[in-house]
């Protein structure tokens, strides 16, 4: 890695840490540090479960639970299941008391000042352009938070990869897509040593998959390959087909292939530009119309 970038990256972190006030004892004057205060906001007046803080936050399950005590004994939330709501018990769900909701108002009103004050100093012209930056660190921000790792197609968030993938297609091909009319891909062809299914998640969302196959004697087939909209553009597509092909590679195969619909365009951009040849059909796949081959290693 770059160690200038990795300077730009820290001196951006510190830059950002200061002006919000991340480094105060007292977060915007409310007597508790950021981690509170950012707690407190995310449970928000409409409550949430706690297994969706954490996942959301990426907080480790010890912190987050100090925290939730740290914030219940201050008497601003009450931490219990959801079937005092009439849900599932096993559920724990975090809520605002009367004190808390007029703490998140105060929270939130000052979060606006805290972005008018950063805004203000500017031109119009600046503030557009601030504004606009911000807006791209998020999304590349969050691309880097994407996390990509072995699942079991059986996992109930590799279903609903698989589900919505199916439902895509659907949309986007000339005459839908019946699963039962193409080339099957049953589990066993997706856990090692036949192959992989990865899962790309967000905050512990799934939001893309991609699988292969791998064959003693034939190039790997690279299948499933889907990214959700939200989160299209932050490069997971180009990820998830460099950390298929890596697998296939590391496991000796020596090239890789994939067959796609013409409808299937940014794909079809993706497949040649990281390095796919357009080949002859190598299987009788009633919904493709092009078929593409990548040597591993070149």
């Amino acid at each position: 890695m770059d160690s200038a970038l990795i300077a730009a990256v820290r001196r951006f972190n510190r830059t950002v840490t200061q002006r919000v006030g991340a480094l105060d004892d007292e977060y915007m004057a409310q007597g508790r540090p950021l981690g509170q205060a950012r707690l407190l906001w995310e449970i928000g007046p409409a409550g949430a479960e706690v297994a969706t803080l954490r996942a959301r936050l990426g907080l480790d399950s010890g912190y987050l639970s100090r925290l939730l005590r740290t914030l219940e004994h201050g008497g601003l939330i009450t931490v219990g299941p959801a079937d005092q709501a009439g849900g599932d018990g096993r559920v724990r769900v975090a809520t605002l008391t009367d004190a808390g909701r007029t703490q998140w108002a105060d929270l939130d009103q000052r979060s606006d000042e805290l972005a008018a004050s950063i805004l203000e100093p500017l031109s119009e012209h600046r503030r557009e352009r601030l504004v606009t930056a911000m807006a791209e660190v998020e999304r590349l921000l969050m691309g880097s938070m994407v996390v990509i790792e072995p699942c079991p197609p059986s996992d109930p968030r590799a279903r609903a990869c698989l589900r919505a993938y199916a439902r895509d297609i659907a949309r986007r091909f000339d005459d839908g897509f019946d699963p039962a009319l193409s080339k099957p891909l049953p589990d066993e062809a997706l856990v090692p040593p036949n192959g992989v299914l990865l899962l790309a998640t967000l905050n512990s969302a799934p939001i893309g998959c991609g699988a292969v196959k791998l064959h003693p004697d034939a190039p790997a087939e690279i299948k499933r390959v889907w990214v959700a909209d939200t989160v299209r553009g932050l490069g997971v597509g180009r990820r998830l087909l460099g950390e298929l092909e890596r697998y296939a590679a590391e496991r000796g195969a020596t090239a890789v292939r994939l067959d796609t619909n013409r409808n299937l365009t940014e794909a079809i951009a993706l497949y040649r530009a990281t390095g796919y040849r357009e080949v002859e059909a190598y299987n009788t796949e009633p919904y493709a119309h092009h078929w593409f081959e990548k040597q591993l290693g070149h």
